[in-house]
């Protein structure tokens, strides 16, 4: 078993916040001590109490299954010997409201593009078999409810 930790902190700063105006801004720490700024999407929280600079939580959740994603199918590219030379992901997530209408990342689109080293690439079918396989193992995939849908 493996355990995986992050610390949020967040602190008021000024008055306002029983008035329901207050900064949400507030860090992501993560074991490695990297600090990433973040905020509430300013699609839920509107400035300047949200931080459109900042990372927000559902951009974060496309984020790890673009990237999770994207280490399976290096992983398995890699065995199976063929050179990677790039990956891309122009992934993104949708929100909307379920049957009690709670708002969630009900869908997120991943879009990789690889690149490959000359005469060292999968044909077209053994890519679609590899992002196949990386999608069923990915285990942040396995982890949500939202679907994930890769396109190719």
């Amino acid at each position: 078993m493996a355990e995986y930790k992050a610390a949020v902190s967040w602190r008021r700063r000024g008055e306002g916040f029983l008035e329901q105006r207050y900064s949400r801004e507030h860090t992501w720490t993560f074991d490695g001590g990297v600090v990433v700024p973040a905020s509430p999407a300013p699609t839920s929280v509107r400035p300047p109490f949200s931080n459109p600079e900042c990372v927000d939580p559902e951009e974060a959740l496309v984020a790890a299954l673009s990237s999770c994603h994207m280490l399976g199918f290096l992983h398995l590219a890699s065995k199976r010997g063929f050179l990677v030379d790039a990956y891309d992901d122009e992934a993104s997530g949708v929100m909307t409201a379920n049957e009690r209408g709670v708002l969630w990342v009900s869908r997120a689109t991943l879009r990789p593009r690889a690149a490959y080293g000359e005469g060292r690439g999968p044909s077209p079918d053994e890519e679609r078999r590899l992002h196949h396989q990386a999608h069923e193992e990915c285990y942040i995939a396995n982890s949500v409810r939202t679907e994930v849908v890769v396109e190719l």
